[in-house]
């Protein structure tokens, strides 16, 4: 069933369209001067892997949201889902690749985490979602995201594994290839979500993640406030050991934020914004 399609039945993909990207802008106008050098950091021309074009990108995004949405629902709560879809169209907007086919959407997972794919679509949980302190937080989480669907991290990923060498002919192909070829693909975009992807991906997310927060004029310091909130989880607890299991420790992903953050960051004048239940009244029912 197509990813869109599964999607709508929550969030209408027209109203996606025709309001959120209209209103992301209403919504979260926070203008930020002073960047200076800073969204220079944000360089993802690198290009290691052979070149698979926008529409094949977006296809096998859909493809790892379809795996994704098979094993956690969507979150009923509309408000929820409206919000963090807007919320993430606005910190999009800020990137180099605004006119992807964005969509931000909530599944009704009590564990901590989140979840990008190729081509724009991310998710994050419900237990995540509830656990954010503000605004900015939340802004930096998804922006972390946004940073592995720029650098274009989970497609390279897949790229690495031999079963991706059936897959230009899966998804170029006008029938959407065999169901052998399908197979082996969705077995290598399963391994690969259960593994993760490599440290130095995840660094180089959350260094994306704090430029994009702070040009969409959030706190850039809203991630490591949830990495130092991560530090204080237990490895053992059920809700957070998929997270610790595909994603370097905390403390080192301080670390690296720290040296790259430096004081640059201390005199721009971010927003934590709002607590999250109070940005979803705002958001009606």
């Amino acid at each position: 069933m197509n990813t869109l399609y599964r999607l709508s039945k929550y969030i209408s993909a027209a109203a996606l369209l025709s309001i959120f990207y209209s209103s992301a802008s209403a919504q979260f106008n926070l203008q930020i001067p002073g960047l200076g050098n800073i969204g220079k950091l944000l360089d993802t021309t690198t290009k290691t892997f052979k070149e698979v074009d926008e529409p094949e990108e977006i296809r096998i995004g859909q493809e790892f949201a379809s795996i994704l949405l098979g094993a956690k629902p969507l979150e009923p709560d509309q408000r929820k889902q409206r919000y963090v879809n807007a919320l993430g169209r606005w910190l999009a907007l800020q990137t180099e690749r605004p006119d992807l086919p964005w969509t931000f959407a909530v599944l009704d997972d009590p564990s901590f985490n989140a979840f990008a794919t190729p081509g724009g679509y991310i998710f994050v949980t419900r237990g995540l979602l509830e656990r954010m302190h503000n605004e900015a937080e939340l802004a930096g989480v998804l922006s972390h995201e946004i940073g592995h669907v720029l650098r274009k991290h989970h497609l390279h990923a897949v790229q690495k594994n031999s079963a991706f060498s059936a897959a230009g002919d899966y998804f170029t192909s006008s029938t959407g290839g065999n169901a052998q070829v399908k197979s082996a693909v969705s077995g290598a975009i399963r391994n690969m979500l259960v593994k993760g992807l490599d440290k130095d991906d995840e660094y180089e997310a959350d260094r994306i993640g704090v430029v994009i927060a702070a040009r969409a004029g959030y706190d850039a310091y809203g991630l490591p406030s949830v990495l130092q909130t991560l530090q204080k989880q237990s490895s053992q607890d059920n809700n957070f050991t998929l997270l610790f299991k595909t994603h370097p420790l905390p403390a080192d992903r301080l670390t690296q934020l720290d040296q790259l953050m430096g004081q640059q960051f201390d005199t721009l004048p971010g927003i934590s914004g709002k607590t999250i239940e109070e940005r979803l009244k705002e958001f009606g029912r």
